[in-house]
């Protein structure tokens, strides 16, 4: 999921100071799970616009802000509501937000949140970020762990000289990727096997941005 965190309000509304009406949009999925996006989080931010002396003309929490066309059906009911905004906030991801963009070319679309990273949630509104969507994945030789994002440095075969105690030298509160990796091998009865193995040098180009994916088959 992609984990988000609220902008500084005072940074919004100096982003939108300009603007009188304003259209709400959230996500039903990570924003809402993120707690920045849910029908809470867009009851919060309307009652603070009204107190900027702002409209809401509308607001709803999209099933998935960033399916273009799904989006684009959900909003159909708001049509009057949308006509009367000349300033939409988009309540979650980044792709969320130029999601509405494509939607609404002859609008200001302005985002509510900062994307921080893909991560899974171990608790409540606890994420660790775990992929770095990097196009080229490692998982099946490094145990279902990953170095290029666990470890800080992005090293392909490790440890580095700073391991102490199972911690990265970079912060103590950071398990040191490759002992890990070591360990779940081990658990695994592969140890031999993982030491046998060395990665070759990452591919990057498999992560140049803008990337595109056609994931539907053609039909023969």
């Amino acid at each position: 999921m992609i984990i988000t965190k609220k902008k500084d309000r005072k940074q919004l509304l100096e982003n939108v100071k300009g603007y009188k009406n304003f259209f709400l949009l959230g996500c039903s999925e990570c924003a809402t799970l993120c707690g920045t996006g849910g029908q809470e989080q867009l009851e919060e931010l309307k009652q603070l616009l009204e107190a900027e002396g702002k409209a809401v003309t509308g607001a709803f929490v999209a099933k998935t802000g960033c399916q273009v066309l799904g989006t684009k059906v959900e909003l159909k009911q708001f049509k009057e509501a949308l006509a009367k905004t000349d300033c939409i906030i988009v309540m979650s991801c980044g792709a969320g937000t130029q999601s509405a963009v494509e939607l609404f070319d002859d609008k200001a679309v302005y985002p509510s949140n900062d994307s921080m990273f893909l991560g899974n949630m171990t608790r409540l509104q606890m994420f660790d970020e775990r992929c770095s969507l990097c196009g080229q994945c490692i998982l099946d030789k490094t145990g279902g762990i990953c170095p290029v994002t666990a470890c800080p440095k992005g090293i392909l075969n490790g440890p580095c000289g700073g391991t102490k105690d199972g911690h990265c030298e970079v912060s103590p509160d950071i398990p040191c990727a490759w002992v890990r990796i070591y360990d779940r091998m081990k658990k695994l009865n592969k140890v031999e096997e993982f030491k046998a193995t060395t990665l070759d040098a990452k591919d990057w180009s498999a992560s140049i941005k803008p990337r595109k994916l056609v994931a539907r088959e053609e039909k023969k």
